[in-house]
């Protein structure tokens, strides 16, 4: 029962977190800037000294990413070709990555060291945990669920490490856009607000994991008490 009510509470946060990123979003994009996203992205790179990232274009609505393995900075339609706050936020951040690539920082190596280690896990995962339940009064149920077990908590460590990653990202941003001159102090907050939204996702995600982690461990231990 405490893990249905944590449950639904965190996927009740997890709507108005949600809710709250579209609506700064679209109220930062009516802030006009003299730049599109796409030339807020090649500045801030170039500045930097990084000439051998692509800028790219992809379908979506807040698809925005950076790729390290191509290195390329993928931005979706309202943030390449945006001439606004919100663009020049999020052009920036994802910028942020390339950035960190650029300077091997540690998080992000640890990362995307995870990446296929995380991508099996995820494939994997439901499927183990399961088997585990399902045989969970029979002696093989146990030592499954554990595998399962050991799989999420691969997935939620990755959750944990993406947050400093993503928060270290947004700031290196929203300095650079002010020591830049593309923002003036309150357009600045406003690039803050709105990333600060986006990295409260991350928070959520992070957290929804782990409780289901602790109720997968609370079911093998009380399975192990039997």
């Amino acid at each position: 029962m405490l893990y249905w009510i944590l449950f639904i509470g965190i996927a009740l946060i997890s709507w108005i977190v949600s809710a709250s990123l579209k609506h700064k979003f679209a109220k930062y994009s009516e802030e006009l800037l003299p730049m599109t996203g796409r030339d807020v992205a090649e500045k801030m790179l170039h500045d930097h000294g990084i000439y051998d990232v692509e800028i790219t274009c992809i379908e979506g609505q807040l698809t925005d990413h950076y790729n390290p393995t191509d290195k390329t900075v993928n931005l979706s339609p309202d943030v390449y070709h945006g001439a606004n706050v919100a663009a020049a936020a999020v052009a920036a951040h994802e910028c942020g990555h390339a950035v960190q690539h650029a300077m091997a920082y540690g998080p992000l190596r640890m990362r995307s060291a995870l990446v296929p280690v995380v991508s099996f896990a995820s494939n994997w995962v439901t499927w183990v945990i399961l088997a585990g339940l399902f045989l969970i009064r029979s002696g093989l149920g146990q030592p499954i669920l554990l595998v399962g077990i050991c799989l999420y908590a691969l997935i939620t460590l990755f959750s944990f490490i993406t947050l400093p990653v993503e928060i270290n990202a947004s700031m290196r941003a929203v300095n650079w856009l002010q020591e830049a001159g593309i923002t003036d102090n309150h357009t600045t907050e406003m690039a803050s607000d709105a990333l600060r939204s986006a990295a409260y996702t991350y928070v959520v995600a992070a957290l929804s994991s782990l409780a289901t982690l602790i109720y997968y461990i609370l079911i093998f231990l009380g399975g192990s008490r039997r």
